[in-house]
């Protein structure tokens, strides 16, 4: 597994790194070599958060946690990241049959997903606008997305609400 430490707001120490990069690598028996790890150190005021996100074979996983200690907040997102491979496992093993997971899974299958329906399809006219009239126009309809045409670009855009009350732009790249 390929590990990608990034720190934001904050300089980790080496021990960090190294103790990080030792429990990352608890991981290796369920991908191959090819699988990226992206973990970002951040803080925020004085808040201390960490994001996890593996990628292989256009597949993410992403956990995160926030707290007082990253050596602790480390603790907390390896078993979500666990347990986000163990949900989705099915799925990976029916998509993805080139052998994602090295050895035999050691998780157990629960109850098996419900597939999902398109239950409702909807269409409407994307008219150009600025990432400004966007934020308006996801405020004034209490939505928790907005799907735009970016006016200066032309291209097609996502504003999202964040967990954290702050709002996202997705921008696709071709």
């Amino acid at each position: 597994m390929k590990i990608d430490i990034i720190c934001r707001n904050y300089d980790a120490s080496t021990h960090l790194k190294e103790i990080t990069e030792q429990k990352f690598k608890k991981l290796d028996k369920y991908f191959d070599e090819e699988t990226a790890a992206k973990i970002s150190f951040k803080k925020e005021a004085s808040t201390l958060t960490i994001e996890a996100m593996l990628d292989y074979a256009g597949r993410l996983v992403r956990a995160t946690a926030s707290g007082d200690n990253f050596y602790d907040l480390i603790d907390v997102v390896l078993p979500k990241l666990e347990g986000q491979i163990r949900k989705h496992r099915t799925r990976f093993d029916k998509h993805q049959k080139n052998s994602a997971y090295k050895d035999d899974a050691i998780f157990f299958a629960g109850e098996p997903m419900k597939k999902a329906d398109v239950v409702k399809e909807k269409k409407f006219t994307l008219k150009p606008m600025t990432v400004e009239e966007a934020i308006e126009e996801i405020e004034l309809l209490g939505h928790s997305f907005y799907v735009f045409l970016e006016a200066k670009s032309n291209t097609v855009q996502v504003l999202y609400k964040r967990n954290d009350g702050d709002l996202g732009l997705i921008e696709p790249q071709i």
